[in-house]
């Protein structure tokens, strides 16, 4: 089980998606749109995980899987869909074995791309919300310092609440 580890803001955040995203632009070449940086690092005011997340829009999600090769040049571990439908997902670490970055690929006009990105740009814009998760986060890493997966399942009604608010889905697409 990985070490759940939620600290405070840190400003050096957006620098260092700003870094990996440029490396990821290279790697993917002109099958991508656009790089987003997703996930609670994003949210400059929040605890979070110290782990960069980053969604990269392509037009072609096949394209993605004939540049693995280039992704894991930068240090990335393809793990094909991980869990969500149509998303190719990578994850990184630093020599320590310690998870730095998470990149999330899914198609223009996928509706995960309209979850994540309407997400945190209402934790950006409701600034009670997003300390309310930002408690969350903290109470659940402290309850489960050694449990990334209760970890997550403690975050889930939180998320899925926002989601349903920002983006009502029929059952079949959640």
């Amino acid at each position: 089980m990985r070490k759940v580890a939620v600290v405070p803001p840190d400003l050096l955040w957006q620098g260092m998606f700003e870094a990996e995203s440029q490396q990821l632009s290279r790697s993917f070449g002109d099958n991508a749109i656009a790089i987003h940086h997703i996930g609670s690092t994003s949210i400059v005011t929040i605890y979070a995980k110290p782990i960069i997340d980053i969604l990269v829009e392509v037009t072609d999600l096949e394209k993605v899987d004939e540049r693995n090769h280039s992704i894991a040049s930068l240090g990335y571990l393809a793990m094909g869909e991980f869990g969500i439908a149509e998303r190719r997902f990578f994850r990184k670490d630093n020599l320590a074995g310690i998870r730095t970055h998470h990149v999330h690929t899914f198609e223009t006009g996928s509706p995960q791309v309209d979850r994540h990105l309407a997400f945190r740009d209402y934790m950006r814009s409701h600034p009670e919300a997003a300390q309310k998760y930002s408690q969350l986060k903290r109470q659940l890493a402290q309850k489960y310092p050694n449990d990334i997966e209760k970890y997550m399942d403690g975050k889930a009604g939180f998320i899925e609440a926002i989601d349903n608010q920002l983006l009502p889905l029929s059952s079949t697409e959640k």
